[in-house]
């Protein structure tokens, strides 16, 4: 294959609308969750993904698996759950189990935010992709991406 293939073309084309469907949603959800709440898009994920930690066995993530679910380097996730753990949103405690473990958990008031933040954010991103779906080039990623079903937890 050479740098003007058309398979080539055609492959970074599809990327390009994807990378520019993604930064719309993200830009449309970070300034609604900023103006109404005061939270980022990545602070809003990171209290989403802890939210549904539980205590029971496999309950609770390890910093990696916290870091691969909000897209974020494990440094830059620590470096988020100190800030929202410093605005009373989290709390950090070691395992009983294994003492070099953390875990981070949701405080009720970062609950609380996350419950009134929910509706904010679940509105810009059908707005955003509401917005998208005018577009010819981005419509079929839409509609991709309204098909898709939330995974299934591991068992």
């Amino acid at each position: 294959m050479t740098a003007t293939d058309p398979a080539l073309t055609a492959l970074s084309q599809g990327w390009c609308a994807l990378s520019l469907l993604h930064g719309k949603i993200e830009a449309r959800i970070e300034r609604a969750l900023q103006s109404g709440h005061g939270l980022s898009v990545r602070e809003y994920s990171l209290l989403d993904v802890l939210s549904r930690q539980h205590s029971g066995p496999g309950g609770h993530l390890q910093m990696k698996q916290v870091a691969d679910a909000v897209v974020l380097s494990q440094s830059a996730t620590t470096r988020l759950v100190t800030r929202l753990e410093d605005r009373g949103l989290l709390t950090r405690y070691l395992c009983a189990t294994d003492r070099r473990g953390i875990y981070t958990d949701v405080t009720e008031s970062g609950l609380a935010l996350l419950a009134e933040a929910r509706p904010t954010n679940d509105g810009a991103l059908r707005t955003a992709l509401d917005e998208a779906a005018r577009n010819p080039e981005l419509a079929p990623l839409v509609e991709a991406v309204e098909t898709l079903k939330a995974p299934t937890p591991a068992a």
